[in-house]
């Protein structure tokens, strides 16, 4: 079930969280994955050995999605090279948290940048291969937050919501063409984002939890495993919520 055997799967940010799980997940049923990351290629190195390790094939790719031009063409080249891209999951993204009467513009620029503009960028070079091969899996890490809303979470929660949209208008313009386009949505889950917060925070948005416990990264990317997945072939613009039941 679920076997990604002769596909080529792209990530970005995979080098940490959930993208790195994601590489793990996608290299685990048998996809040769391309890891990207921006700055810390030693992490990105880890993610690849450890799918070598594994038995899996893996490899890095070296671009910041907030260049679009400079992730378009780095993705146009990899597919050339490889010959196909199937996949393609959009992992990528950061979290600048705070009210919004300190919110500086920068800091939204910022957000923007990467987690929507970055995604579209690659979708749109992604989009270009899998349409001459009438065939493709289009994957966005959205969160609960762009549902529910957060406080102190202005921009990022805008951000997550605008890939939902994104989301929705990508899978009804290249359905005819094969590609499906889905989203995740992960609730509280134990990565390097929620790291910083402190026990009370934890234990108070753990009150919203139904099964009273964080995801884990490994469950967030076996959601992804599925999407990107042949059995997935009927699901198109939905937003798989994977979140603990914090939001239903």
């Amino acid at each position: 079930m679920f076997d990604l055997s002769s596909k080529v799967a792209l990530v970005t940010g995979g080098s940490r969280g959930i993208g790195r799980a994601a590489v793990l997940a996608l290299a685990e049923r048998g996809a040769h994955v391309v890891v990207n990351y921006v700055s810390n290629e030693a992490a990105a190195r880890e993610t690849v050995t450890a799918v070598e390790q594994a038995g899996g094939k893996a490899e890095l790719l070296q671009f910041d999605v907030a260049n679009g031009e400079a992730a378009e063409k780095a993705i146009a080249e990899t597919a050339k090279r490889l010959g196909r891209l199937d996949i393609l999951v959009n992992s990528a993204g950061i979290a600048i948290d705070g009210l919004l009467l300190r919110l500086k513009d920068e800091d939204f620029d910022k957000i923007l940048s990467i987690n929507v503009k970055g995604a579209v960028a690659c979708s749109r070079a992604a989009i270009r291969t899998m349409m001459r091969a009438k065939t493709g899996r289009i994957i966005f890490l959205s969160s609960v937050v762009g549902e529910m809303g957060n406080a102190g979470q202005t921009a990022y929660s805008a951000s997550k919501a605008a890939l939902l949209g994104v989301t929705k208008s990508l899978a009804r313009e290249y359905a005819s063409r094969g590609i499906t386009v889905n989203a995740v949505t992960p609730g509280f889950v134990d990565t390097d984002m929620t790291s910083g917060l402190t026990d009370e925070q934890k234990t108070a948005m753990l009150t919203a939890v139904p099964l009273g416990r964080t995801g884990t990264a490994r469950e967030i990317a076996a959601a992804i495993a599925y999407l990107a997945s042949d059995e997935a072939g009927y699901v198109t613009g939905q937003a798989l919520r994977v979140n603990g039941g914090m939001y239903m």
